[in-house]
């Protein structure tokens, strides 16, 4: 309560006063069901799906920078035979951001093979994950609009190149809340501490209320900070300062419910309590075994960092987290504008084993078969080559994988021209791809509105259709 001109001071320090024994009162008595206030609406409660949802949790390995998907995934022998010389007339020309449009054409260097069963063409630089294959969906077709990592990046995650709109782990947990209301429905982590394009605006919550943003856990042996309480002091005082202030904050809130940001840090207080005393066991990977922690490379110096967030990522979706989103490369080390075979073989080799520990992991546990793994970064690389010998920014036709999540494996899906320029067969935008990805997810992207300032908004400005099959 504020002072005012119209109270006295004997009249202020009356209600002040029974205003605190109030406060006493209201907390001695707050577990007794007939005094009890109302409860405020979670927001992160359970909702149900829109559609049977054949994935549960979704992880996101990002490379940040730009893999070469005509390196790894999509061969292309009309790009060997051109070599050196200038891109065809016959090819639709295209805008690249350093414009070298008419530089020489740049062959692959790599070994190609087909693996598994189902013979998918996978390049010497993914061995460990060529291993996996027939657990693959491998789309050769994406395409998006944005030219510069910035504008990408902030796409493929946002579903826009301009900044502030949600991300899609922030729509999935607006659209399915969270099955652990002790750890955070959605959870970002870095395989380094450098900065990724656009930072936090990435896992943003946007327009829509602060508690969707993303959670973004630490690299390292202490991916939460400040987990434990203070010394000396109980769970049962750390509650009681946590209702203290969840009481005052709430006071606070009532003539200032258009600060999501408020209700979000209220959200934050009381989930850091609940984390506290079970976060610790989802992030300690101590206990896992030495065999899991060499599957995922954690005993290697250049696997480690990766494998590390690979292995949380199993433990979080084990533990009902939504959404994970792991950055490998970040500060958009795939960027190979120069270098290129030098930059790849460091950017695969470190990610190559976490990522198929990863999918073998989840496959052996039974937790494949409802998480639904996506594979990618925010655009391609050119056939032309770049000062010799890198790669310019392709976002016209480039490659992602899914796998588990309902996806049948062993499956290319698309194509692209045949020296690996433009998306031309099953074309999938990155509107395409958000949508699929929440239909797996038992949620329409049509049906999965915000109301943002009077105008309906959904994930995919109100376009993008989902690629069914996927799951054929």
């Amino acid at each position: 309560m504020f002072y005012s001109q119209g109270l006295s001071r004997r009249d202020f320090l009356l209600h002040a006063g029974a205003g605190f024994g109030a406060l006493a009162l209201s907390y001695l008595l707050r577990d007794d069901p007939a005094l009890a206030q109302p409860s405020v609406v979670n927001p992160l409660a359970p909702k149900p799906p829109h559609l049977p949802p054949r994935a549960t949790s979704v992880i996101f390995l990002f490379m940040e920078g730009g893999p070469s998907s005509i390196d790894l995934f999509d061969p292309k022998p009309l790009l060997q035979r051109l070599a050196g010389q200038r891109l065809p007339a016959s090819f639709r020309p295209v805008i690249t951001p350093m414009g070298e449009t008419d530089a020489p054409l740049l062959p692959s260097r790599r070994r190609w093979r087909r693996h598994g069963q189902s013979g998918l063409w996978i390049s010497d630089w993914y061995p460990h994950l060529a291993t996996c294959a027939d657990d693959l969906a491998v789309i050769r077709s994406c395409w998006a609009n944005g030219l510069n990592h910035s504008a990408g990046v902030c796409q493929m995650n946002t579903g826009s190149t301009l900044a502030g709109r949600p991300s899609l782990g922030a729509w999935v947990s607006y659209g399915l809340g969270t099955v652990n209301q002790n750890l955070p429905a959605f959870v970002v982590m870095q395989d380094s501490p450098a900065q990724v394009s656009n930072g936090p605006r990435n896992w943003g919550a946007g327009f829509m209320p602060a508690v969707y943003q993303g959670t973004r856990l630490q690299p390292g042996p202490e991916p939460i900070a400040h987990l434990h309480p203070p010394a000396g002091v109980s769970a049962e005082r750390q509650r009681g300062r946590l209702d203290l202030l969840n009481h005052f904050n709430r006071q606070h809130q009532l003539s200032r419910t258009q600060q999501t940001e408020l209700e979000a840090r209220i959200a934050s207080y009381e989930l850091a309590f609940r984390m506290q005393a079970h976060a610790p066991e989802a992030v300690d990977l101590s206990s896992e075994t030495a065999e899991t922690q060499r599957l995922y490379g954690i005993d290697e110096r250049e696997t480690a960092a990766f494998g590390r967030i690979c292995l949380l990522a199993r433990r979080l979706v084990e533990r009902g987290v939504r959404f994970v989103q792991l950055y490998h490369g970040a500060g958009s080390k795939w960027d190979a504008h120069t270098r290129l075979e030098a930059n790849h073989t460091e950017q695969c080799r470190s990610s190559d084993k976490p990522i198929a520990g990863l999918l073998k992991d989840l496959k052996r546990r039974g937790l494949l078969e409802t998480t639904l793994v996506i594979w990618g970064g925010e655009f391609g690389r050119t056939p032309m080559s770049e000062k010799g010998d890198g790669r310019d920014h392709n976002p016209y036709g480039f490659t992602m994988w899914l796998a588990g999540g309902g996806v049948r494996g062993g499956q290319t899906i698309g194509s692209t021209d045949e020296v690996g320029l433009h998306a031309v067969e099953d074309r999938l935008h990155v509107h395409d791809l958000h949508a699929t990805i929440l239909w797996l997810m038992g949620l329409d992207n049509l049906r999965l509105v915000y109301r943002h300032q009077g105008r309906p908004e959904t994930p995919t400005l109100n376009e993008g259709e989902a690629y069914r099959r996927l799951v054929g």
